[in-house]
Order: structure tokens, then C-alpha cells, then sequence
């Protein structure tokens, strides 16, 4: 018979494990569909419509990625196969980490309804309110890598290549974890000014905290944009470090004239 004491417990982890189920599902679900279907065209009553088929060559993955060539690729660089089975691992680590950021919604809303129970009932609202705005700019995070960040940085290290005539290539896995290592990154560090604020509000943390130690939070984000960018030029690392400085500043004035509330 199960002491009536460790039932609490048991029953919390039940929970966490109901809750991680369903991400999971939402997670190989995404996964599957990215990997086993592609989209064609049809024409019905003279209008065209996009539809799913299964094709596990030409997918919806091999597109994401052909896609991202387009997107970030310098004209002058080639993406090659070195080994027979990369093609194949590219296509399926794809599909996973569009799987994940598809399920960010979802993922947020598991958390927030884990971690409900501790919580007055103003805190659950005003998390659940946050739910909206932390995917939006976890998406913001992510667009803004592919589109400004990366394809800064490739053609910034790839001209050192050209200026030594050399023969420009990348193969296709390095090229697809480059990518989603940067948009998962900014995709979380969008999330700062939200965790600022959220911290003030709460009254873990005072907006002048953040103020007082603005120079520390630099060489903390100097020395994380030496240690994940991957080139030693110091250049890339201000490409990184300047945009979450701007994120810090911008959560500093949206905690400053939030007030702390601890009631039910």
C-alpha cells in the first residue's frame, strides 16, 4: 500500500510524464509528416489547391533545406555529400528540429500547466498571457537568424576562402546543424526580454538589478558569442552580442515600470 504521503509525489510525476507524452506526440507527429510527405499542385473547378502526398525523397524536409540554400547560401558556395548515408540524416535532423519549433506553443502551454499548481491564480493569467507573446518572438528570434545572422556570417567566413582561391563548399549536415544551431539560439534569446520582465513582475528579481549590472550582462554575453560562434575573427561574436545587449536594454525598460505582485 502506497503511503499517503508520497501520493502528492506520485501523482506530480504522472503528471510531468502525461505532459511530456503529449509533447512527444506533437514532436514525432511534426517529424513524421515533414519526412514522409511532399506537396503538389492540383487544379480543381480551374483552381489550384497544395496538397500532401507521401514521397520520402522529395519531402517537405528536402525542400526546407532547399529552401535554406536559397535563404543563406553565398552564390559562390556548394552544398556536397561526403558519405551516402548524410543526405539521409540531414533530411530526418530537419525534420526533428522543424518538429520542435512547430511544437513551441504547445510546449510552453505543458510548462505552464506543470508549474500551475505553485502559482496564485494572477500568476497563472498573467503566464498564460505570456504564452502568445513568447512564441511570437521565439519565431521573431528564429526569422531574424535565417534571414540577417546567418547568411551575415557565411559570406563573411566563406570570403576569407575566396580570398585564398580556394574551392568553396559546405556538406549538407554541417550546413543544416549551422542553421538550426543559430535559429534555436536566437529563437531563445528573444525570449529575454520576456524572462526580465516576467522575474520583476513576479518579484524575484527589481528592475534596478538589471540596471546596476548592465556591464557584467556584457562580458557575460561576450564571452557566450566567443564560445558559439565559429570563427576566432572576434567579428561574428559582436554579431551576436550586440543584438542581445539591444534585447537586454529592451527587457530593462519593459521591467522598469512593472511593479511586483504576490497576491492571490
Amino acid at each position: 500500500m502506497i503511503n499517503e504521503q508520497t501520493k502528492p509525489i506520485i501523482e506530480h510525476v504522472g503528471e510531468l510524464r502525461n505532459r511530456f507524452i503529449r509533447i512527444m506526440i506533437s514532436i514525432l507527429v511534426c517529424t513524421f509528416a515533414l519526412f514522409a510527405l511532399s506537396t503538389t499542385d492540383i487544379t480543381l473547378d480551374g483552381r489550384n489547391f497544395t496538397v500532401p502526398y507521401p514521397n520520402i525523397y522529395n519531402n517537405i524536409a528536402s525542400q526546407i533545406i532547399t529552401v535554406l540554400q536559397e535563404i543563406v547560401l553565398p552564390e559562390y558556395v556548394r552544398v556536397i555529400l561526403t558519405t551516402p548515408g548524410q543526405a539521409l540524416s540531414a533530411q530526418i535532423y530537419i525534420s526533428i528540429m522543424c518538429g520542435i519549433v512547430i511544437s513551441i506553443p504547445l510546449i510552453l502551454w505543458e510548462i505552464i500547466g506543470f508549474v500551475k499548481p505553485g502559482l496564485y491564480k494572477n500568476e497563472i493569467k498573467l503566464l498564460r498571457n505570456l504564452l502568445a507573446p513568447s512564441s511570437f518572438l521565439f519565431f521573431i528570434g528564429a526569422v531574424f537568424a535565417l534571414f540577417v545572422m546567418i547568411p551575415m556570417t557565411m559570406d563573411f567566413l566563406y570570403k576569407y576562402g575566396v580570398a585564398l582561391e580556394a574551392e568553396t563548399y559546405i556538406t549538407i549536415n554541417e550546413f543544416v546543424s549551422f542553421i538550426m544551431f543559430f535559429m534555436m539560439a536566437f529563437g531563445l534569446a528573444f525570449q529575454l526580454p520576456i524572462v526580465m520582465w516576467l522575474t520583476t513582475r513576479l518579484g524575484f528579481i527589481s528592475s534596478t538589478f538589471w540596471r546596476d549590472n548592465w556591464r557584467y550582462t556584457l562580458v557575460f554575453l561576450v564571452a557566450i558569442g566567443a564560445v558559439i560562434t565559429p570563427d576566432a575573427s572576434g567579428i561574428t561574436m559582436w554579431l551576436i552580442t550586440i543584438p542581445m545587449m539591444l534585447l537586454y536594454f529592451i527587457g530593462y525598460l519593459a521591467s522598469r515600470n512593472t511593479k511586483s505582485t504576490r497576491t492571490k
